[in-house]
């Protein structure tokens, strides 16, 4: 066997990477359909799909499913300034750790019985997450989590970042898309370095999301329902595609 220090750090990272979205493959295709049929419902009403990723990178979740070339112009992303790192690292985590804030985002965008909501955090323990789960709960609005159950169901009930309930995302939403994320995220090991580097949450939010945008448009495309779908406006005619619909969601979607 070869000896893992003479394996350069980005085809370990290579190998982890691929590894973990094979592992996603294989264990959440059903929910990744599952999910797909609820938002294929939401759109062929021709409802809006709201996506909130409450805490730094897990904004990155929502932002990668709207306004995205190949995505569905349906998708509202909640970028709410609050947990943007945008507005500075430190108080992004402060702010995913208030009590209460999630229901307040949450109120703002308007959500109401019969929405949709995907929620996206790896490690699916922070209050305000749980608070805007709750919140939608309590309106009767449909969730799906992207979510690490192992990561939840692994952090100390008395860890600072959890909602005063101690609740997981997991046990929260109607369905569930696993990215299995390990504790700490990072997996790549080097010698004399204590704390591991190079992240893989951003790669399994991506995977699973995106499969869930392609898997609804598939079954849409099967039902004879063709949605408006997101041209690149970098790409010859993106502009002129994406104009044709633009007037349909402005107005609608609030960071449009």
């Amino acid at each position: 066997m070869m000896d893992h220090r003479s394996v350069p750090v980005m085809t370990q990272y290579l190998a982890k990477i691929v590894e973990h979205l094979e592992l996603l493959h294989r264990e959440e295709r059903e929910a990744v359909a599952r999910a797909a049929r609820m938002v294929a419902d939401q759109i062929k009403e021709d409802r809006i799909v709201y996506a909130y990723g409450p805490g730094g990178h897990s904004n990155l979740g929502a932002q990668e499913i709207f306004f995205r070339a190949g995505g569905l112009m349906h998708i509202s992303a909640i970028l709410d300034e609050g947990t943007l790192l945008s507005g500075g690292a430190l108080r992004s985590m402060a702010i995913e750790r208030t009590p209460g804030y999630g229901a307040i985002v949450i109120d703002d965008y308007g959500l109401k019985e019969g929405d949709l909501l995907i929620l996206i955090n790896a490690y699916g323990i922070n209050a305000a997450l749980i608070d805007a789960a709750l919140e939608a709960r309590a309106r009767g609005v449909k969730t799906i989590g992207v979510t690490s159950v192992r990561h939840a169901r692994a952090t100390p009930e008395n860890h600072p970042a959890r909602h005063p309930s101690k609740r997981n995302l997991c046990d929260l939403v109607d369905v569930v898309l696993d990215s299995k994320i390990e504790v700490g995220d990072a997996v790549i090991e080097i010698e004399g370095v204590e704390q591991r580097v190079a992240a893989m949450s951003t790669f399994a939010n991506t995977y699973l999301l995106q499969s869930l945008v392609a898997e609804t448009v598939r079954l849409l495309a099967e039902e004879g329902v063709h949605p408006p779908i997101w041209m690149s406006g970098n790409a010859t005619g993106g502009d002129e595609a994406n104009n044709r619909f633009i007037g349909r969601f402005k107005g609608r979607i609030k960071k449009l």
